[in-house]
Order: C-alpha cells, then sequence, then structure tokens
C-alpha cells in the first residue's frame, strides 16, 4: 500500500469534498480517499492506492472535480 497525501485549494463545502473524493477514487488502484477541508485554505486529501500513483493523474482528477492541487 502508497499513502499519498496532497493539498488542495478552493475547496469550501461538503459538496467539494464528495467532488474531490469522487474523482480520486476513480484512479485506477486507489483504495480510500480522506479529504480535511480547510474551508477558504489548503485542504488535505490522504489517498491510500496499491501502487504509487503518477502527479499527472492527481493533478487531473483534482482538476476534473473543479479545484487545484497546491504547490509543495
Amino acid at each position: 500500500m502508497t499513502t499519498t497525501t496532497i493539498g488542495i485549494t478552493g475547496m469550501t463545502c461538503g459538496h467539494c469534498v464528495s467532488a474531490v473524493r469522487s474523482e480520486l477514487s476513480g484512479l485506477p488502484g486507489v483504495e480510500t480517499v480522506d479529504v480535511d477541508l480547510v474551508n477558504g485554505g489548503t485542504s488535505t486529501a490522504t489517498i491510500t492506492s496499491s501502487a504509487p500513483l503518477d502527479a499527472a493523474s492527481i493533478d487531473g482528477a483534482v482538476s476534473e472535480a473543479g479545484y487545484t492541487v497546491a504547490a509543495s
């Protein structure tokens, strides 16, 4: 198992959390997605997957949900 933690900007509500969780859960190999909402700040998503995830795939999924991965 691999755990990846990313920051996400632009999230403000439970619907945002659901949208991000849904998109990230659709990536191949993803087992669980936990999102910690920080309204008006940088929220955190912790993704558990069977293999390391490609950063471009994560960025694409978060973008598809309408948000942006925070620069690390």
